[in-house]
């Protein structure tokens, strides 16, 4: 017969000795040139527990009545071990009547039969063995077993427990027994927390980089985690690197009571010297000199080395690079200590080769046209033939352009990266994913504090295609679904946005249909239609308006834009009150509109969703005539600025607001300016149309003596001078706000109020949408001013 020993280490290697020796002492024991001359009479199984026979033998390719095969029957075995939970299998022979039995003698895996934990007292065994990688019934994977034991040690120093022990039972887990020990010990309090050796950065300005804080009563209970004490200290060295101490040394030492329940943590700075910049060097430089490199940077000669600084100057030759075809270009940052308190900084520069755009292949999109995508990198100019701008086409989806791409193609994903070998040229595959879908229907409703109670249904469709028209009813019905046909049917893919909503509400109803078309004639120029309806109760009267409008906004590469729009309105007034004032009753009925509004503006933000740097600024000037001649005149500016970056790089970010706006001539109640709510003549801490001109209540035309200014009736000019800190808590989506808003009208003083709120950023494909709540307290008001100390909205940044 064949032999065959292998050593097998683990608790089946008895089974595996036993099954050997019987298949060597058997009494019908063959040789195996003999054997090889056999019949196979039968074959069957052994060892097997919780693997059937059938889907063992189901892998064989021995069978009953063939001639025996040592090779086959070796090849049998190494198959019926690639079996899930079989841990190893050989095969036996033995002649009986002449003819060969064949056994597969399978090892299988051990099976998980019990996970306990003893000793555990603040959580239950159902929570610790969700922290694992197994469960009851899984094969049992020793290495994997005893790791749990780090597993759980981890979990309870995140929770406190500081001084943990946690063993496992080696000795039964070959019975399938898996057995943790838990010592959990005191879950550690902080006592107190201070701070020694710091004399460039006072404790106060400590306090608010290192965010650990003493246990207080009994509900604010602050626990010694030492994975946060860690990043305590990495936050508060980045400090001092910031301010050029790059000798910097900070330990924590720990002082624990008798019973290690309460920790004193006191944080040790030697501070070192603050080191000035001696010397600034670059090397490697070809394409650009000393000189037009020097002037890029942020860091200077005889300046307090600056971490900070050092790293946003290498962005800041990397982009230069990238922006003018050194796709692989590379940029470090050497200090040289050359003394005490003086440092040399080197760039380090390594160019590569410069490269143009060959080839623009786009793949991935089988619904969207080509055309959407190329309109977006031509307006980027990037073509062919270009220097290939590695800044904006970063190859990962970060890129600007990438995100554009992104966002105009409404895709899932979108990367640019480039290829080819050619000399001094880069071929540019644009990759998209595109999305399941991009329409959907929305509906719900609910209360704002602008607008009262409100219900929404919403359809909207992002790429859609207004030339590609149904060619039958079942094709313009599938417009309306939410996924994309199979094959594409009718008003797809052109990258054009189709939105109608019906949104009945308690204060106002409004409903409308808009269309845009981002590139119209396939140049950088958006053009948007809307036709709406809207019914408003105001103060003292019923406002319905009709409106129609059509735009023109061209968008330049210096990121100027310039806009032509028109409308024409017919607004109805009625339902006025009978005490309502003079200036609302002079309006009473229809009311035609037309004008034209001329704008310019610039947008120099890094996101138009969420920016963190950067300002936008627009100044317009409409000209309205028809039943009313006025013209209206107005510019905003705001400012974005980053704070703070920790280490998650989460930004804290000052946002300010500058808007000014007047009307010349004599413009109608419903077109003057209304301050307060949250809007965009907003002061929050006011409500919506809360600051205003107020009119004299007045019977047939004769005011009422005695009686004081309440309705609203508009203000020929507004001022508003807003501020606001965006401070990140949880994630990237979940922010706290602290803002002052202010601001004048043409009557009365100067209104101003302080608050706070949170912003919560709701993911979508096409950009974040924010959910603000914010309380807010008038600081300076007038006696008519209606106040309002709680707002709410979606859908507006600051």
């Amino acid at each position: 017969m064949r032999k065959s020993w292998k050593v097998v280490c683990g608790p089946h290697f008895i089974l595996i000795v036993l099954l050997s020796l019987g298949s060597l002492i058997g009494d019908g024991q063959a040789q195996e040139s003999e054997t090889e001359k056999l019949v196979i009479g039968s074959i069957q199984t052994a060892g097997n527990v919780s693997i059937s026979s059938p889907l063992i033998l189901s892998k064989a390719r021995s069978r009953v009545g063939d001639l025996f095969d040592a090779d086959t029957a070796a090849e049998d075995a190494r198959r019926i071990a690639e079996l899930s939970g079989v841990e190893h299998s050989y095969y036996n022979t033995v002649v009986v009547d002449d003819k060969i039995q064949l056994t597969f003698v399978v090892v299988e895996r051990n099976i998980v039969r019990s996970i306990e934990f003893v000793g555990n007292r603040k959580y239950k065994a159902k929570k610790l063995r969700k922290k694992l990688d197994f469960q009851v019934g899984d094969y049992l994977d020793e290495l994997a077993a005893k790791s749990g034991r780090e597993t759980f040690v981890e979990f309870y120093h995140k929770k406190g427990f500081a001084f943990v022990r946690v063993s496992f039972d080696s000795e039964k887990l070959g019975r399938g027994e898996v057995i943790y020990t838990i010592d959990e010990g005191p879950r550690v309090k902080i006592k107190s927390v201070k701070f020694s050796g710091n004399k460039a950065i006072k404790t106060n300005k400590i306090k608010k980089i290192v965010r650990t804080r003493k246990s207080k009563f009994l509900v604010l209970q602050n626990y010694y985690i030492r994975e946060n004490i860690e990043k305590e200290v990495t936050r508060l060295q980045n400090a001092y690197y910031e301010r050029g101490f790059l000798d910097i040394n900070i330990t924590v030492e720990p002082a624990y009571n008798e019973d290690n329940s309460e920790v004193r943590l006191t944080f040790q700075i030697n501070e070192g010297a603050a080191f000035t910049i001696n010397k600034i060097g670059i090397v490697g430089n070809v394409y650009y000199d000393d000189k037009q490199l020097l002037e890029e940077l942020t860091l200077k000669q005889g300046q307090i080395y600056n971490e900070q600084r050092a790293d946003s100057d290498i962005r800041g030759l990397l982009k230069l690079y990238r922006e003018n075809g050194f796709i692989d270009v590379r940029a470090e940052n050497n200090r040289k200590f050359i003394s005490e308190n003086s440092v040399d900084v080197e760039f380090v520069v390594t160019e590569g080769n410069r490269f143009r755009i060959g080839r623009i292949n786009i793949i991935g999109n089988e619904q969207t046209q080509d055309k959407v995508v190329r309109r977006v990198l031509d307006e980027y100019d990037f073509q062919p033939g270009r220097w290939y701008n590695r800044d904006i086409a970063r190859g990962d989806g970060s890129g600007e352009l990438e995100k554009e791409v992104r966002r105009r193609a409404v895709t899932e994903s979108a990367t640019i990266t480039p290829s080819g070998e050619a000399p001094g040229q880069r071929d540019a595959q644009v990759s998209i994913i595109e999305r399941e879908t991009t329409g959907w229907w929305n509906a719900g409703g609910g209360v704002t504090t602008d607008r009262g109670a409100i219900g929404q249904l919403v359809f909207e469709q992002r790429n859609f295609d207004i030339s590609d028209w149904p060619k039958s009813f079942d094709e313009f019905l599938s417009v309306f679904g939410t996924k994309y046909p199979d094959p594409p049917k009718a008003f797809f893919g052109a990258g054009q946005n189709l939105r109608i909503a019906l949104q009945p509400g308690t204060e106002v109803s409004e409903y409308s249909i808009s269309f845009t078309e981002p590139y119209f004639r396939n140049k950088p120029i958006s053009l948007d239609v809307e036709g709406s309806s809207r019914e408003w109760e105001r103060e003292s009267y019923d406002e319905n308006t009709l409106r129609g409008y059509v735009g023109f906004e061209k968008r330049y590469k210096n990121r100027w834009r310039r806009s032509i729009g028109f409308r024409l309105v017919d607004v109805d007034v009625d339902g006025i009150d009978f005490d309502a004032p003079r200036e609302i009753k002079n309006v009473k009925g229809g009311n035609v509109l037309a004008g034209v509004k001329l704008g310019i503006g610039r947008d120099v933000t890094d996101d138009r969703f969420n920016p963190s740097t950067g300002y936008r600024f627009n100044v317009s000037y409409e000209q309205v005539g028809g039943d009313h001649t006025f013209g209206v005149l107005s510019g905003v500016h705001r400012r974005y600025r980053t704070l703070y970056e920790d280490l998650a790089e989460r930004k804290t970010i000052l946002a300010t607001k500058l808007l000014g706006a007047a009307m010349i001539g004599n413009a109608p109640p419903f077109e003057k300016f209304y301050g307060g709510g949250s809007g965009f003549y907003g002061i929050r801490g006011f409500d919506y149309r809360g600051v205003s001109t107020r009119g004299t209540p007045a019977v047939g035309g004769v005011p009422i003596a005695g009686r004081k200014k309440e309705d609203p009736i508009g203000s020929d000019w507004i001022f508003l001078a807003n501020a606001e800190v965006t401070v990140p808590l949880v994630g990237e989506n979940f922010s706290a706000l602290f803002f002052v808003d202010s601001g004048a009208i043409d009557s009365g003083g100067y209104r101003a109020a302080a608050g706070i709120g949170i912003q919560i950023l709701i993911p979508r494909w096409f950009g974040p949408v924010p959910m603000r709540f914010e309380l807010a307290a008038p600081l300076m008001k007038e006696d008519e001013d209606d106040t309002q100390v709680f707002s709410f909205s979606i859908g507006r940044l600051f």
